[in-house]
């Protein structure tokens, strides 16, 4: 980063970014993926990403860095979700998953699994989502959030009792 560029970390700048930028990465998103919500999400958690590397980031590169960190994280979601549907069909062969009624079945799930997640207490909830989303381990989100290991294992374990509790019936597996 040259001394003239202003710095992304300025939190005027990171603003001005983000009002400046954040549409059109949506639109293009939401033109790969077809889905609204899931353009906003990941374009979302690419604004959290670039602020939490703000000092890496070229003010100059930042529009680049943008499209391209959305769109890997656009193909990251639609290859984890392949290995899903792969393993799917290992453990369910006879099931049709590109079926009209399958393909409504998992969408009312994944509305029910969100809605559940909304309604964790904040602090589950978070460790509930570092973990299954972020990819972060016990001991990683024990640092983030500075509490120690055993309490992140009873949150996670608090968060999915009541998911289970909510979703049990709707669980196939």
């Amino acid at each position: 980063m040259t001394e003239e560029e202003p710095s992304i970390c300025a939190q005027k700048i990171y603003d001005r970014i983000f009002r400046t930028h954040y549409e059109a990465v949506t639109r293009y998103v939401y033109y790969k993926c077809g889905d609204l919500q899931q353009a906003e999400d990941i374009v979302q958690n690419v604004f959290v990403k670039l602020w939490k590397l703000c000092a890496t980031v070229s003010f100059s590169k930042v529009k680049a860095y943008l499209y391209r960190a959305a769109n890997n994280a656009f193909l990251n979601e639609k290859e984890h979700e392949k290995i899903v549907l792969k393993h799917l069909r290992k453990v369910n062969p006879s099931v049709d998953y590109e079926s009209p009624e399958y393909l409504m079945e998992m969408e009312e799930f994944h509305e029910k699994l969100k809605s559940a997640i909304a309604s964790l207490p904040p602090k589950e909830r978070e460790v509930y989502l570092l973990s299954r989303i972020e990819k972060k381990t016990y001991s990683e989100i024990a640092e983030i959030t500075g509490v120690g290991v055993k309490a992140i294992e009873r949150r996670m374990s608090k968060a999915l009792l009541q998911l289970r509790e909510v979703l049990g019936k709707d669980l196939k597996f």
